[in-house]
Formats: C-alpha cells, structure tokens, sequence
C-alpha cells in the first residue's frame, strides 16, 4: 500500500501532462486543475487524438445495448470482494464489520422493463440562482425531478442529486421522459419493495449565466454554491423532504443523512471534489462512476474533510471502467488508500470500490447508477 501511495502522484502528473499542455489552478480550491478545453477532459491519455464525437458514439452504442450491457462480462451477478475482506478482518480477530453490500456486474433485465402501471413521474422544474462563474447576477436554471409512484406531501423522502458529464445537460441522463433508463430502474426497485421511495433531481453542473454545452466548463467548479445557496433549498421549499424548510433561514446540516450526491464523469468529479470536498456537512452518501481526471486524489479528499471532522460518511461508492482510459487513473486515484488515511472510511461497509470490463459510456455509468440506488439511504 505505501508503494501504491508513493506512485500515485507520478501517475496523476503523467496523466494530467497526457490530457493537455495547459492547466490552471482554480482560484479557489488547491491542489486542483482547471481544465482548459472539452478535449483536456476527454481526450484519452493513451489516444490525443480521440475526440468528443468518439466518446458520444461509445456512450449511444452503450445506451443502445444497456439490457445486455454488452461492456459488462456475465460471469458473476454479484461480486464477492468486499465480503471476503470482511471475513479476513474478522479471521484477524478486528472489529466486525456490518454486513457486507452486494454489487452487481449486470443489471438484470427485469429492472430496466418498463413498467404500465405504479410508475412515478418525472416534472421540469425552474429556479433562481446565480452566476457564480460570472459576476454574481440573478439567472434562471432548470432542473429535471423524479417523484416516485403515490408521491405524498403527507410523507417525507430522501434526495438524491444525480450531475452529467462535461460534454452533458440535464438530459445526459435521459431523465425527461416516461422511456428513462433512470425512471425505469428506480420504478422497478420501489414496485419490487427493495429500495425506500426517494427523489432524483438531475441539475445543470454549470454554474454560470450561460450554462449551455459549448460553455466554459470551469463553472463546474462553482456548483457547490449553488448546490447549497439555491437548489437544495429549492427542492426543500417544493417537495417533501426532510429538511425544516424556512425561507428565512434554516440548518441544512439536519437533513444530511437523507441526501446523496452522484454523477458521471465530470459529475463524479462533482461529487467528490464538491459533494465531499465542501458540502460533506449536508450530503452523507456519495457515487462516483468513471470520475473525470481533475478529480482530488484520495490525500486531498482527506485533507479538505478535516474541515469537517464532525461529519461523517455513509457510504462512498466508485465504478469505472477497466478499459477506461480516460477515468481509470483518477478514478482509482481518489479511492484506493482512502480506509488507509482516515477511519472514517472502512472498505467493504462504507466504501466499495468498483472495477468492471466497459469504457467511458453509458453501459457502466447506469450500473453505477443501479447499483448505487440500491446503496444509498440504507
């Protein structure tokens, strides 16, 4: 382990060094880079020459075949990982851990049917923030919300906040119809009585005036303002949650257990550098699948969480990619040595470090997306 930790760093510069020949700190949050152009994120490391156009075909074709997840081999349902490291803590005669959790290679196809009938609903919403990459002006942003099936005012429900890529919007995740790979699943899950109702919102990760495609992604790094100024009150204000809403004011540090953070790529990085790195005193549960390469290394995610030693982690779940060129690095960066660092992290109870056969697309990132909505909340 103390080699892995020393080569690290070597591998997070060659990387970095691969990705683009210009970088800048971002004014704000140290030890982390900016990332100069949609290329310097995307652009493989063993490929420069790879372009956005690729990488989209990859995740159409993903998404196409996402029922038989043709990345993912089908020689095991369930990995056995975490609870043969829990069996060897308890053969070393350690603490016992709580029960280990199941992740699956494949999502079985019951759960990506369509259902006719006790489907939830998906609603377009809008709300006021600010350009915080810009000059701090009033804007307008939209955000898509899933309600599960007998949505009740009278009850209250867990949030999740699901982030798309760089290249992404808020309909990455397809979330804006009744045909959502997101929808379907989470309406199987709560039919079939395995997960507790809860709400998915799939925001814009840019937190700018123009928060389009072609914009300058360097607002990614500004979303936790927004994330905690604007949108969680929002979702408080408008739906049933657990949060004491007050438009005057109220502690969004309450209602922490029963929100999550997860996204893809550049919402990975999000929820680490972000999710953990500056709202771990409002967010407990994390998911991070195939993070983008300016994602914290596992040293730095541990030393942005000493602001936070109060606070801890529910569960920090991490997929990519085997054949992940653009992820895999960063990806494994940020999880492997985390339970060395920090006891607030224990592998295989609160921390599951996923590798599976797939690249940079759709065919993991819905996997990591089941896998986590069976995770999260429990």
């Amino acid at each position: 382990m103390k080699k892995i930790l020393l080569i690290l760093p070597m591998t997070i510069i060659l990387l970095f060094s691969s990705c683009s020949q210009k970088h800048d700190k971002v004014d704000n949050i140290p030890n982390e880079t900016r990332i100069d152009s949609q290329e310097d994120i995307e652009a493989t490391p063993s490929d420069t020459d790879s372009t956005d156009e690729q990488i989209m075909d990859d995740k159409s074709q993903d998404d196409s075949n996402v029922q038989s997840n043709t990345d993912i081999e089908n020689n095991s349902d369930i990995q056995d990982d975490t609870k043969e490291e829990a069996n060897e803590m308890d053969n070393d005669n350690k603490e016992t851990k709580s029960p280990e959790v199941a992740v699956v290679d494949t999502i079985p196809a019951e759960y990506l049917t369509k259902l006719s009938e006790n489907s939830g609903t998906i609603e377009k919403i809008s709300y006021q923030t600010k350009d915080y990459f810009g000059d701090g002006a009033e804007i307008s942003k939209s955000a898509y919300v899933y309600l599960p099936y007998n949505y009740d005012e009278a009850k209250q429900y867990n949030v999740l906040y699901l982030m798309h890529g760089i290249g992404g919007s808020i309909d990455e995740w397809g979330m804006n119809s009744d045909s959502s790979q997101v929808k379907i699943m989470m309406d199987n899950l709560i039919n079939k009585g395995e997960i507790e109702p809860f709400i998915v919102v799939t925001p814009n990760g840019r937190s700018a005036a123009d928060h389009s495609s072609s914009s300058d992604f360097n607002s990614f790094y500004l979303f936790g303002q927004e994330l905690r100024n604007d949108l969680i009150p929002y979702i408080d204000k408008n739906y049933s949650t657990y949060a004491e809403y007050d438009e005057n004011g109220y502690d969004l540090t309450k209602a922490r257990n029963h929100r999550a953070m997860a996204g893809l790529s550049m919402g990975g990085m999000q929820t680490i550098n972000i999710g953990m790195g500056e709202c771990l005193d409002i967010i407990s549960y994390f998911g991070a699948f195939s993070a983008a390469p300016t994602t914290n290394p596992a040293s730095v995610i541990i030393s942005k969480m000493k602001d936070f030693e109060d606070y801890d982690i529910h569960f920090f779940y991490n997929i990519c990619g085997t054949g992940d060129n653009i992820a895999i690095a960063p990806a494994s960066a940020a999880v492997e040595g985390l339970a060395d660092l920090s006891d607030k992290f224990e592998d295989g109870k609160n921390l599951i470090w996923q590798k599976v056969p797939g690249g940079h697309s759709f065919g993991v990132w819905y996997l990591g997306f089941f896998n986590f909505a069976n995770i999260v909340f429990k």
